[in-house]
């Protein structure tokens, strides 16, 4: 079925329900009036064919069978007297003929009306009687035997019941078995008539040939088969008048002639019998009697199909008024009851569509925000029908109740749950800032560089650890730790979120808009940046680089972090920014993408837009718009100073303090050692850079140092505690000692590679910069510079064979000793 023509609302489907028993109905009741009305009609036609047609053909019958009886008794023993009364048959059945055209052009039937049967066989009766005077003339010329012109008045006679036949169909069921019986009653008639025709022929000829008798027996056989079983399917009357013929005198001295000539066997011993029985009174009498009941047995029919045509008429006429008082009836029920079902059930839906659509989600949304919620206020109990769509309503709001319900105990459990993870977690982050002065007092003790160096790596994966710490603490609900008061660079953000992840050698930072970002916005967006470093660099080959770069647009601050592997399907890429995205739904179980939960949470409060596309280098590229208050908020590097003193150690994740003890180092520090200056990249936001690594005696309160400063004086520190600590004898002794690992080394120092004397002296002299607002760039050129030098010599130590590591050394140490 096509699905134009499926009702697609309610309403119309109620309708479309309610109105096929009421057009049933009103076909049922057209069709009954119609058959009424062609009831009604057909039985009219059969009394005006009973009057025309029906009557005239039993007259013909009877006026053929006469002739053929006078006409056979001529045949057999001509005479003058039998050629008389054959003539005078003769008329007798022209004027039956002529009597019956007179009733077939009188009749108003049409074809179409009695059929075409009907209209045929009385086109063939019509043929047969016009052949009766040819069949005449050869009578009289002796053309004809005795079989011929028995068969040919036979036929005609044949061809008058089968118009009696049609006639008889035209009954309606009530009516029509009698018609049939009146019929097969004439049929038996005609077998008597027979027989008269046979034994009246054998009596004036004194014998009976073979085919006479085998006719004569198989004529009295057939009438007493048919009078016996269809006298009794008359109406009472007509049954009782059959009966009294058949038991009268007349048809039991007709049975004894043919008894005794059924007795004599065959037409030899029967020829004497017929000659001498006493026939020809009981046949006439037998006959008018059988003729004279079947004129009223037809005529009582013809009766009833009148009266009943009346009882039709009436009855049809009671059956249409109450077959449309029933139409009516039923539509209006069906519109009644179609009406208030179908408001019973758009309100229903309404209130179904209003409870999932906003009801529930209100709900489930305040539950979510913290906020309490009133059971019996969201989902009071309504009261309802007692019926089917009452109880679904109910049902509804039993459902609506206990998802409520379900809610506010999830989220209960929820916040116990994140309660619990937020204790753990903070719990966490105390322990490992403990670690990390743990750390860093064992690093500033330690003077072997393989010491260190594991030193170095154990305190970069502490910090890690730290960042995951604070994501278990944003997707719980809460805030982190770490705060600052005032503004920080973005480079200087930019470095610390770079330093917070493993392979941050890999990374390479473009040009940053010389900007400071409120110290509100700093440790998230620190976070946030870290989360998306990290996917870049996890999900793309070791060999390649990460660039990280930022710029001022129309809207903010846009920040890109671009990463050059197989990127990700379209599919997949748009689920993941979804997920940035839609802080609505957040389904933590899936484990695999909490980086990008905690870039939803981080987003979320930053009020900053991330977004991921792909790369024309095949990877990804996760863009950061710093719009709103972050962006409003920003200001100009150089425009406002920081004031001296306060701290930035609003909680125990802040950043570290280091005092104020007297202007910058001018010269770059170039004398760092290696591991120094790869390690000074890894800690750029760690609590273990204090006031004792700058000035261990001073207890003046630090001012607030931004992240990506802290790098520069990590580098330097550790440049100077190296010079002071570690000799060049001491040094060249360590630097041999094999690495226990078979890891990536970091960057190691190279013996007579190390600062100037005057530079070494600097170094020992050095004291804590004092704080600034920015850097000179010649400032940032050279500390830049010297980081390079530093690292390009790790990693052409790290790229020599050891062999000749060893063998450089001992050179040196030749050289010295000389």
């Amino acid at each position: 079925m096509s699905t134009l023509l499926v009702p697609r609302s309610i309403r119309a489907k109620i309708v479309c329900l309610l109105m096929v028993p009421a057009v049933s109905l009103m076909a049922l009741w057209a069709f009954a009036t119609v058959t009424t009305a062609r009831s009604v009609s057909e039985l009219s036609q059969y009394k005006e064919a009973n009057t025309t047609l029906l009557k005239p053909v039993d007259s013909l019958v009877a006026a053929v069978q006469s002739e053929r009886s006078a006409a056979l008794r001529q045949l057999a023993a001509p005479s003058r007297e039998r050629a008389e009364n054959q003539a005078d048959r003769e008329k007798s059945t022209d004027a039956a003929v002529a009597a019956l055209r007179r009733g077939v052009r009188a009749s108003s039937l049409d074809a179409d009306a009695v059929g075409a049967d009907l209209a045929r066989r009385a086109d063939v009766l019509m043929t047969g009687l016009d052949g009766l005077g040819a069949l005449r003339k050869q009578l009289r010329g002796d053309d004809t035997g005795w079989q011929d012109a028995y068969g040919a008045y036979n036929g005609t006679i044949v061809q008058a019941f089968a118009l009696q036949g049609s006639l008889s169909a035209m009954h309606a069921p009530e009516t029509a078995s009698a018609a049939r019986v009146v019929v097969e009653l004439a049929w038996a008639r005609e077998m008597i008539a027979r027989e008269d025709a046979v034994i009246g022929a054998a009596q004036v000829s004194g014998r009976i040939t073979p085919g006479q008798y085998l006719e004569f027996a198989g004529a009295a056989h057939t009438q007493r088969q048919l009078l016996s079983a269809t006298v009794d399917d008359l109406r009472t009357a007509d049954a009782a008048a059959y009966r009294k013929i058949l038991t009268g005198t007349a048809m039991r001295d007709l049975r004894s002639v043919e008894d005794r000539m059924r007795r004599a066997g065959d037409a030899g011993a029967a020829g004497p019998v017929a000659a001498s029985a006493r026939w020809s009174t009981p046949s006439r009498d037998v006959l008018q009697q059988l003729a004279h009941a079947q004129q009223q047995a037809s005529t009582a029919t013809a009766d009833s199909a009148s009266t009943l045509s009346f009882a039709v008429l009436g009855g049809s006429g009671v059956a249409v008024v109450l077959g449309l008082v029933g139409v009516v009836l039923s539509l209006v029920i069906s519109v009644r009851i179609g009406r208030g079902l179908v408001v019973e059930l758009i309100d229903l839906r309404n209130s179904a569509l209003g409870l999932a659509g906003r009801e529930l989600p209100r709900t489930i949304a305040r539950l979510h925000a913290g906020k309490p919620v009133d059971l019996d206020a969201v989902a009071p109990l309504r009261p309802h029908r007692d019926d089917e769509v009452g109880q679904v309503g109910a049902a509804l709001v039993a459902v609506h109740r206990a998802a409520v319900r379900a809610a506010a105990e999830r989220a209960e459990v929820l916040h116990g749950i994140s309660g619990v993870y937020v204790n753990l977690a903070r719990r966490s982050q105390a322990l490992l800032h403990r670690q990390l002065a743990l750390l860093d007092t064992m690093e500033r003790r330690n003077e072997d560089p393989v010491e260190l160096e594991d030193l170095f790596r154990l305190d970069h994966l502490t910090t890690r650890m730290r960042r995951h710490a604070e994501s278990l603490i944003i997707l719980s609900g809460a805030a982190p730790g770490r705060g600052w008061r005032h503004p920080v660079p973005l480079m200087d953000v930019v470095r610390a979120a770079v330093a917070e992840v493993e392979d941050y050698d890999r990374v390479e930072i473009a040009e940053v808009p010389h900007v400071r970002l409120p110290g509100v916005a700093v440790a998230d967006l620190t976070h946030l940046l870290a989360e998306l470093v990290e996917n870049a660099t996890v999900f793309s080959p070791p060999h390649t680089k990460v660039r990280v770069s930022a710029e001022r647009v129309g809207s903010g601050i846009a920040l890109e972090i671009e990463d050059r592997g197989l990127g990700m399907d379209r599919t997949v890429l748009t689920e993941a920014n979804r997920r940035i995205e839609d802080t609505e739904r957040i389904d933590l179980l899936d484990s695999g993408q909490l980086g990008l939960f905690v870039v939803n949470r981080l987003a979320h409060r930053l009020d900053v837009r991330v977004a991921l596309r792909p790369s024309v280098y095949g990877g990804v590229v996760a863009v950061v718009l710093l719009a709103g208050q972050v962006a409003g908020e920003a200001i100009e590097e150089g425009t406002e100073r920081v004031p001296d003193g306060g701290t930035d150690r609003e909680t125990p994740a802040g950043l570290p303090r280091r005092a104020s003890a007297g202007p910058r180092a001018a010269a770059p520090v170039e004398a760092a050692p290696a591991d120094a200056a790869r390690a000074g990249a890894v800690r750029v936001d760690t609590a273990r850079v204090n006031t004792a690594r700058a000035d261990a005696t001073s207890s003046a309160p630090a001012p607030a140092r931004p992240p990506g400063e802290q790098t520069q004086l990590l580098v330097q520190a550790r440049a100077h505690v190296a010079a002071q600590r570690i000799p060049v004898s001491e040094s060249a002794t360590v630097g041999d000692r094999p690495s226990s690992t078979d890891r990536a080394e970091l960057p190691r120092r190279v013996r007579q590679a190390g600062p100037a004397p005057e530079q070494a002296d600097e170094a020992e002299a050095y004291e804590p910069v004092r704080e600034r607002t920015g850097r000179t760039p010649e400032e940032a050129r050279a500390t830049m510079a010297s980081f390079r030098a530093g690292w390009t010599r790790g990693k052409a130590a790290r790229t020599t064979p050891r062999s000749q590591r060893e063998s450089e050394n001992e050179t040196a140490v030749e050289g010295e000793s000389q």
